[in-house]
């Protein structure tokens, strides 16, 4: 069976991407990664025939360059900056950076080559792999309908005054499908007041949303394969860069790379200070927030000035009861994913395509988490964590 186009826009990918890569090609067009495709999920099987389709939508993928109207949309957020605009009038994807194929009943996929060329694969062949997955496995239709009803009740309950929060929309990566990504993100932000935005950039342009995102791990990460870099300081390098970079603008910090602990010791009165929040996306969620209340309080700086930002597989219920928990203390948001755009009688697909390489040398993120850790080198992850916990240790 073959699919129409998945991707036709470079624009579909998470706000997060550009935001990074941007700081890349200005930074770091010397480092070259290579990233490795996940499924965390038991008992999944991608067939002969997804993995052909996968590969011609790959194959489709790297035709793309972007449109004016594109770029023009672009220019006109303040932060994205001239240079970096030239360089994407010419950018194109290059299909020999991507391997794809079955070993052992498992999906490979791995790509390699330069990070200002490389990085922006990700969301892409998330996109792709899951959709051909659910198309050629399940019944779509079916799915779809299962999809639009379940969001009809929370659209529902966001009306009716049940849900107060307020939330962006991150469901790009592990979406049922473009199409209904489409639908989902025009439902909510043309019939509630609570959802303030989506990461999907094409999306946000479409609908005049606010595109929302700022870093990921892969940033963080990447710091560790620079030679001469202290390995347990890889959020110190990243607060410093990015923070160079955009001036304030795209102000939430991630802090679970290498554990909070170990963030909050660079996280510093002049970084916290300069930054509008952080972002939680492992551990136990409360846990975390009051420890980062806490910090915050012994830097004298008042919480309610700060964000805290909830992602970590949220649904609606979750959202509600941190948002109550936390509200009257700091301010308080959320970035949900899976929940908006792959919510169906089928359970969604957890997969990701994680860095772990960097100029040839392994590199590893430690979350708050159990089974988040990623690494393709056991003595590199023994070596961070032992670097890692030295430096907490030392703190104390």
């Amino acid at each position: 069976m073959k699919l129409e186009p998945i991707i036709t826009s470079l624009l579909d990918t998470d706000f997060y991407k550009f935001n990074m890569h941007q700081l890349i090609f200005h930074k770091f067009q010397d480092l070259t990664g290579e990233y490795h495709f996940k499924c965390r999920s038991k008992d999944v099987v991608f067939t002969d025939e997804m993995v052909e389709e996968i590969n011609a939508q790959i194959d489709h993928l790297c035709t793309l360059t972007f449109k004016k109207e594109e770029l023009d949309y672009l220019h006109s957020i303040s932060f994205i900056k001239d240079d970096y605009l030239e360089f994407l009038k010419a950018f194109k994807l290059h299909r020999d950076y991507v391997k794809c194929y079955k070993e052992n009943n498992e999906l490979v996929c791995v790509v390699l080559g330069p990070c200002y060329l490389a990085m922006p694969f990700e969301i892409y062949l998330l996109e792709i792999i899951n959709e051909v997955y659910f198309r050629l496995k399940y019944n779509y239709d079916e799915l779809l309908l299962q999809a639009k009803r379940r969001l009809n009740e929370k659209i529902s309950k966001m009306q009716n005054g049940t849900y107060t929060f307020k939330f962006a929309e991150f469901g790009c990566r592990r979406r049922l499908s473009h199409d209904f990504q489409d639908y989902m993100v025009h439902e909510f932000v043309t019939k509630t007041n609570n959802c303030v935005g989506t990461s999907n950039v094409y999306l946000a342009m479409k609908y005049k949303a606010t595109p929302i995102g700022t870093y990921a791990h892969e940033l963080v990460q990447m710091y560790q394969g620079i030679k001469g870099l202290d390995l347990a300081k890889g959020n110190y390098y990243t607060l410093k860069d990015w923070y160079d970079e955009y001036q304030g603008a795209n102000g939430i910090a991630l802090t679970d790379t290498l554990t909070t602990d170990v963030f909050l010791l660079d996280f510093d009165k002049h970084f916290a200070s300069l930054y509008r929040g952080v972002r939680h996306d492992s551990g136990d969620p409360y846990l975390w927030g009051e420890k980062i209340i806490k910090h915050y309080e012994s830097l004298s700086i008042n919480p309610k000035e700060k964000t805290l930002l909830f992602s970590d597989s949220l649904d609606f219920d979750k959202a509600q009861a941190l948002y109550d928990y936390f509200i009257s203390r700091v301010n308080v948001s959320f970035g949900i994913g899976t929940y908006c755009s792959n919510d169906t009688d089928v359970p969604a697909l957890n997969i990701v395509l994680k860095l772990q390489r960097i100029n040839g040398q392994p590199v590893a993120k430690i979350s708050d988490a159990n089974g988040k850790t990623m690494c393709s080198d056991d003595n590199y992850l023994t070596k961070l964590e032992t670097a890692v916990n030295k430096r907490v240790k030392e703190a104390k």
